[in-house]
C-alpha cells in the first residue's frame, strides 16, 4: 500500500507493478478522500461528478496488468477532467451550466482517447467557472450553476482559487485525484495552478487536440495538464499530444512535438539558461512580501547557473494591455453555436440565444450573477466579418507574437521568460504560446505563490527542463492541511 496523498505517477506505477497496490484500490482511496473532504469537512467542492465505471475500468486494468498486457505509461492511473471535456460514457459534460446538465456527449475528445490508449481511469468530472469564466461579470472563480463554488485547499473561503479550470487545480492540491486534465483561453490553467500550488502547463495552441472540447474561442483554446509535479504534468502532455484531423490547427504541430516529454528532467537544467524578466509587465501588481520572495527566487535562479537578463522588457506589452481586444466575445458566439447545434434534439440548448432564453427561464438557479457576458456576445453576427474582430485579432498576433514574445526572445537570446505569478499569462495567451505554472512558495498567511515560464512557440521542451530544475532546488509544494470531517 502505498500513500495517496502526493503520490506521483511514476510511484504509482512502480506500486502497481510490483504488487504494492491496485489502480482498483487507488480509485477507492480517491473515493474515500473526495468523500471525506470535498463533499464534507472543508467542502472544497472540486469533483462535479464522478465516473460510474470508474471502479470497473480499475479492475479490467488491474486485470491486464497481472496478465503482462499493460497498455501504456497512465495504466491504471486515475485522471480527472474538466467538466467541458467530451466523454462518451454515463458522465456528463456541461462546462457548469445547468442547461447542459443532461447532456451526454456522443464521443471522447480527443485528448480523452489519448489517455484511454495510455491505460488512464477516468475518475470523473471537475467543477469549473461555468462556461470558462465567459459568462458574466462579478462571478467568482470556480463558480458554476450546476456545482456551486470550489474553495482553495490552502484557505477554503479565504484564499482566491483561480478560474476557470478551478476544480481541475483543487482536486488536485488535495490528492483527490492522480492529475487532472483542464482548459485554458486565458489564465485558465495557469492562474488556478499558481493560486493552488500546484503545476499547470499551457501548451502552444495546437500541440494538443481542441475537438470535443466546449470551446470559448478557436484562436486561444488549448487543453493542458495539471499535477503536482512537473513530472507528471510532463508525462500527461507527452500522452495529450498529437495530430487529429478534426482540428487543423494540431498540423502546426506535426515535427514539432516531442514524444516523450519527461526526457527533460534534468535537475541541471538552469544551468547556463538564459532567462529574461519583463518586469515592466508586473511592477506595480506585487505586494512587497510578493517582492521579496519573488527577488529570493530569482538569486536561487542565478545561483543555479541560470543567467537572468534583468530587465527583459517585452516592447509591446503596454500597447498590447491597452487594445481591450474584441477577439474572445466574436469567436465565443461562432465557436460555442457551432457546438451547441450539434447536441441531439433532446438537448434544451442548440445554439447561444437559446442558452440566454434558457437562462432567463430557470434565472433563480441559474442566474445567480446574471449573463451579461453572454448576451453582450449574442449582439455579434457570429461569422468572424466584423472589421473590429479582424483587426483587432491581427493587432494580437502582431504584438503578442512579432512585436513580443519573439522579438524579447530574440533581442536577449532568451531560452525564457520568467514572470511572478501568472502575471504574463494574457500576452502568451495572445500569441497562443506556452507556459507553466510552477510552484514557488508561501507567503506567512499561507497563501500559495507561483511563478511561471513562458516561451515561443513549441517551446515545451525548453519549459520544462528549466521548471523541473526550479522546482528541485528546494522543497516548496507543502500540501493543505485538510480538517477532518465535520
Amino acid at each position: 500500500m502505498i500513500r495517496i496523498e502526493e503520490a506521483t505517477i511514476t510511484g504509482m506505477q512502480q506500486a502497481m507493478e510490483c504488487g504494492k497496490t491496485s489502480s482498483f484500490e487507488l480509485v477507492q482511496r480517491y473515493m474515500e478522500r473526495i468523500a471525506l473532504h470535498d463533499r464534507q469537512g472543508p467542502r472544497i467542492n472540486s469533483v462535479l461528478e464522478l465516473n460510474p465505471d470508474a471502479l470497473h475500468q480499475a479492475e479490467a486494468a488491474d486485470a491486464a496488468r497481472l496478465r503482462g498486457a499493460a497498455i501504456g505509461p497512465l495504466h491504471g492511473v486515475p485522471v480527472l477532467l474538466k467538466d467541458n471535456i467530451d466523454t462518451a460514457d454515463r458522465m456528463h459534460t456541461s462546462a457548469g451550466s445547468i442547461a447542459l446538465a443532461n447532456h451526454y456527449a456522443q464521443h471522447d475528445a480527443f485528448l480523452v482517447t489519448r489517455l484511454r490508449e495510455a491505460g488512464a481511469v477516468i475518475l470523473g468530472k471537475a467543477n469549473m467557472t461555468e462556461w470558462a469564466n465567459f459568462m458574466t461579470e462579478g462571478m467568482p472563480g470556480g463558480y458554476s450553476s450546476r456545482g456551486g463554488q470550489v474553495l482553495n485547499p490552502y484557505g477554503p473561503g479565504r484564499f482566491y482559487a483561480g478560474g476557470s479550470s478551478t476544480g481541475s487545480a483543487a482536486a488536485v492540491a488535495a490528492s483527490f485525484t492522480a492529475a487532472a486534465v483542464g482548459t485554458e483561453t486565458s489564465g485558465s490553467i495557469l492562474c488556478p495552478a499558481v493560486y493552488q500550488s500546484i503545476v499547470g502547463i499551457k501548451p502552444t495552441v495546437g500541440l494538443i487536440s481542441r475537438s470535443g472540447i466546449i470551446p470559448l474561442a478557436h484562436s486561444q483554446d488549448t487543453a493542458g495538464p495539471m499535477a503536482r509535479t512537473v513530472a507528471d504534468a510532463a508525462l500527461l502532455l507527452g500522452v495529450m499530444r498529437g495530430h487529429d484531423p478534426r482540428d487543423p490547427v494540431t498540423g502546426c504541430s506535426i515535427g514539432m512535438e516531442q514524444p516523450n516529454y519527461t526526457a527533460q528532467l534534468d535537475r541541471a537544467g538552469l544551468q547556463g539558461a538564459r532567462i529574461g524578466v519583463p518586469r515592466r509587465v508586473f511592477h506595480d501588481s506585487l505586494t512587497e512580501e510578493e517582492r521579496i520572495l519573488f527577488e529570493e527566487l530569482l538569486r536561487e535562479i542565478a545561483d543555479a547557473g541560470a543567467v537572468l537578463i534583468d530587465p527583459a522588457d517585452i516592447p509591446s506589452a503596454g500597447e498590447l494591455s491597452q487594445l481591450h481586444s474584441s477577439v474572445l466575445i466574436h469567436e465565443f458566439k461562432a465557436d460555442l453555436n457551432a457546438y451547441l447545434s450539434k447536441l441531439p434534439p433532446d438537448q434544451p440548448v442548440h445554439s447561444l440565444k437559446e442558452l440566454i432564453a434558457f437562462n432567463e427561464a430557470h434565472a433563480d438557479k441559474a442566474l445567480a450573477y446574471g449573463q451579461k457576458i453572454l448576451v453582450y456576445a449574442e449582439s455579434k453576427s457570429g461569422t468572424l466579418t466584423e472589421p473590429q474582430y479582424i483587426m483587432d485579432r491581427l493587432k494580437d498576433i502582431r504584438l503578442s507574437r512579432t512585436e513580443g514574445i519573439d522579438r524579447v526572445m530574440k533581442e536577449h537570446r532568451l531560452d525564457a521568460l520568467l514572470f511572478p505569478h501568472d502575471s504574463g499569462e494574457e500576452i502568451a495567451a495572445k500569441a497562443g504560446y506556452p507556459s507553466i505554472a510552477v510552484p514557488g512558495g508561501y507567503l506567512r498567511d499561507g497563501k500559495p505563490f507561483g511563478v511561471m515560464f513562458t516561451g515561443g512557440a513549441f517551446s515545451e521542451p525548453a519549459l520544462i527542463r528549466l521548471a523541473y530544475a526550479f522546482e528541485q532546488l528546494s522543497p516548496r509544494r507543502v500540501p493543505p492541511e485538510l480538517a477532518a470531517t465535520e
